[in-house]
Order: structure tokens, then sequence, then C-alpha cells
């Protein structure tokens, strides 16, 4: 049984604190936040003690962290938590810098402890059929990769203001789609972005409509769209062009209804949030983890591919900037 220390106790640690629980091979002994209220309510409903995150990282008893904390925060505690013996699962990003995720490469290369990033759309069945396809030759080489992430309203402007911004906080999940996809890293980046859902998101510093193409080495290409307001929902797609024929990752809706009449065919809309569309996944995210930690088996997502992806968020943050392709060479 692998016993777990959360840290973090807001809304992504009550999803992952269900999973947890919910695993047969894993427990939820502890729950850390700055706020200690968060902590005690989380830790109370799920039947586990409240305590510091020194107090966690320093348990001897305990056996891995789950790092649900703001990214500023991320580095430091999977140093600290592999130096102390234990293995980490930790949310995206790495850290909101890149040169301080790759100090962070660094610093834990002697620790000898498994560090798992949160990229948990991997686990999603859908996207996992079709890297499937992909792997067994059903539609030859991948050449076109389009990856459609929309989602239904901004998030708070407090939470734009420390997020790192739109390509760090929200593409990063499709860039790291695009490297599992696609089994590389791209040569160059190419951005577009703008802001028009919400001048205030724009005077805050970010964007909130983007547009990014890679380019890889032998001259695939991938595009990724993202934008902060779709009002009929979560859209969630991903189309892979290959040399054999097509792959296609749709919608999961709210249900499958279909309603045809006289005056057309109408269906339900994508379901509403992340919460409704990933849960699948983020329980097959920790079910990975206990088997990496406990069987051994090997970490699906490392911290290279964080580093990676948090790589591509760079490049695109200084693309949307100069109007420029940049190279992942120079950075």
């Amino acid at each position: 049984m692998l016993k777990v220390g959360l840290l973090g106790a807001g809304r992504i640690a009550g999803v992952h604190a269900t999973a947890i629980s919910s695993h047969p091979r894993s427990t939820l002994v502890a729950v850390s936040d700055y706020i200690a209220e968060n902590a005690e309510k989380l830790s109370a409903q799920y039947g586990c003690s409240a305590r510091t995150t020194e107090e966690i990282i320093g348990d001897p008893n305990i056996d891995a962290v789950l790092i649900a904390t703001s990214t500023d925060t991320h580095s430091d505690l999977i140093e600290a938590a592999t130096a102390a013996g234990k293995a980490v699962l930790c949310e995206k990003p790495v850290d909101l810098s890149l040169e301080r995720a790759r100090a962070c490469q660094s610093n834990i290369e002697g620790h000898g402890q498994p560090v798992m990033i949160g990229f948990n759309r991997r686990f999603d069945p859908n996207f996992g059929a079709l890297k499937a396809a992909l792997n067994s030759g059903e539609i030859g080489k991948a050449e076109l990769l389009s990856v459609t992430s929309f989602d239904p309203a901004p998030p708070p402007l407090a939470y734009i203001k420390v997020s790192g911004g739109l390509f760090r906080d929200m593409m990063i999940h499709d860039f790291d789609m695009a490297n599992f996809i696609m089994g590389e890293t791209p040569v160059s980046v190419m951005a577009t972005a703008s802001s028009i859902v919400d001048p205030a998101i724009g005077e805050a510093g970010d964007v909130d409509t983007a547009v990014v193409t890679l380019t890889y080495a032998d001259g695939r290409i991938a595009v990724i769209k993202n934008s902060r307001r779709a009002v009929y929902g979560y859209d969630q797609r991903v189309e892979l062009l290959g040399s054999g024929g097509l792959l296609q990752a749709q919608n999961m809706l709210e249900n499958t209804v279909v309603k045809s009449t006289g005056q057309g065919v109408t269906h339900a809309k994508p379901t509403y949030f992340f919460l409704e569309r990933y849960m699948p996944a983020y329980a097959a995210e920790w079910a990975a983890f206990v088997a990496a930690v406990t069987d051994s088996t090997p970490i699906p997502v490392t911290l290279d591919d964080g580093v990676a992806a948090l790589a591509m968020a760079e490049a695109a943050t200084r693309s949307a900037k100069t109007g420029a392709p940049v190279s992942l060479a120079d950075l």
C-alpha cells in the first residue's frame, strides 16, 4: 500500500485526492496547504490528517507526495521531496521558469526517486486510442497534426496574473500532447496570439486566443489552437493526417442523444469543463504512477517531458512577442 501525502488543497487537489483514495493500492495519509483551513477541510473529507508541507516531506512513513500547489513552488518541492526519499507526481508545469526547471533536472539526478509530471491528457482513453492506432500503422506515417483546445470561459483575472501566461498554463497540455503523438519535439515554434476575449487579460500581460505552428526536422507539421472562450462547452479535439489515412478524436458530449426533425439534426453540447471531461484520465494517470512506484514500471511522463513542454511554451511566448519563429535549439 503506497502511503501518500498531498501538497495543496485547491480544486485540482480534490480531484487527485479522489484518485488516491479510490485506488486499491494507495492511501491518502495527509494533506497540506498554505491556507491551513483548506487542508483541514480536505483532510476531513478523506479521513486523513492536516499537516504542514514540511511535516509531510519529513515523515519517513510517507512513500510519495503529489504536488498540487502553485506553479512557482513546484521545483522546490520536487527537490525537497526526492531528497527525502519520496516518489513524486507533480502537476504541470514543472516551473514558470525554464531555467529553474532545468536546474531542478540537475539537482535531483542523484536522488534516485521517480518523478512524474501530471500531463493527464496522455491518459485519456480517446487520445490513447488515437496514439495506439498510429503506432500500429493504421494510417501510415504521421504528417499533419491539429490540436484544438478551447475553454468554455476565462479563469478569474487574479489567476491569469499568476498563471505564467496561456502558453505555460493552458497550451502546455497541447505541447505535451503533440510530443506524445508525434514522438519527438519540434525544431521550431511559431506563435500568433491576441487578447480578444477580454481586454483585461491583455492589460494583465497575457493573451486569450492563440495559434501555434510546430515544425519538425523531417518536415512534419503540428498546429495548436487555443481560446479562453467557447460558449458551447469544453472543446477538446485531435486530428491526425497520415500517409495512409486520418485519425480523429472527437469531443465528449453531455449525452449521446441525437434529435432528427424537419428543422434539422442536433445533439448535445460538449461536456462543460475539464473536471467532467478528464476525470477518467486523472484516475488512469494515478494508476500509472502507482504501478511505476510499486512495480518499477517505466515512468510514463518524465521530468524531461515536462521540461520539453515548458521549453516549447517559452518558445511560443517569445515568438508571439516578436512575430518570428523560435528555434528550440536557441533555448
